[in-house]
């Protein structure tokens, strides 16, 4: 269930460039989007990551990995976007309630087992 919302987002990055731009734009720190490069280059490599890592937790493939590359893509996005939102903390308590889902799978590292 958790991955889920990568794959939202994810297709969002990719199919919708121009209105995570605008997101950004619009965010009280789109400075820091900057410090990362390109925000359109950023946008599509951290869709494809979404993606990725959103597959591979759901399957259970190197959950700890992915789960350490889906914080790797939220941290930035959280403290560009959500942070200084102040009329509207819900997607920020939502990005830290994801954040606990992935470091379950940080501490926890489950591995696909064949049962023989």
């Amino acid at each position: 269930m958790l991955s889920s919302i990568f794959f939202v987002a994810g297709l969002s990055h990719l199919f919708n460039i121009e209105k995570t731009l605008q997101k950004i734009e619009q965010a009280t720190f789109k400075g820091l989007a900057y410090l990362f490069g390109d925000p359109t280059l950023i946008i599509i490599l951290s869709g494809i990551a979404m993606l990725l890592g959103g597959l591979s937790l759901m399957v259970g493939f190197k959950t700890k990995w992915a789960a350490i590359i889906l914080t790797a893509c939220l941290i930035p996005i959280t403290l560009t976007v959500q942070v200084g939102q102040m009329n509207s903390l819900g997607p920020l308590f939502k990005n830290i309630a994801i954040f606990g889902g992935l470091l379950f799978f940080i501490l926890n590292d489950f591995k696909i087992t064949q049962k023989t």
